[in-house]
């Protein structure tokens, strides 16, 4: 998987690996300057899934906000 197919927006809908703490694939804004950028099997440009296992602080209130959507 190459990194550009790997990156989401923050806003984007939910991927059926998506969960409260994980992501697939990265949708930080800027991953340059990600605190897990590139940490093997925790970045998801790094790891063999593409999952993102340590995603913002934000994303399991955006995690919840999309999955009413997706229910809807």
């Amino acid at each position: 998987m190459d990194e550009k197919s790997l990156r989401f927006q923050f806003n984007a809908p939910l991927n059926e690996l998506d969960t409260e703490n994980q992501t697939y694939g990265c949708r930080q804004n800027n991953p340059d300057i990600c605190g897990n950028n590139m940490i093997e099997d925790v970045c998801a440009f790094n790891s063999k899934d593409g999952i993102c296992r340590k995603p913002s602080r934000a994303w399991k209130k955006k995690y919840l906000e999309l999955s009413k959507i997706d229910n809807t």
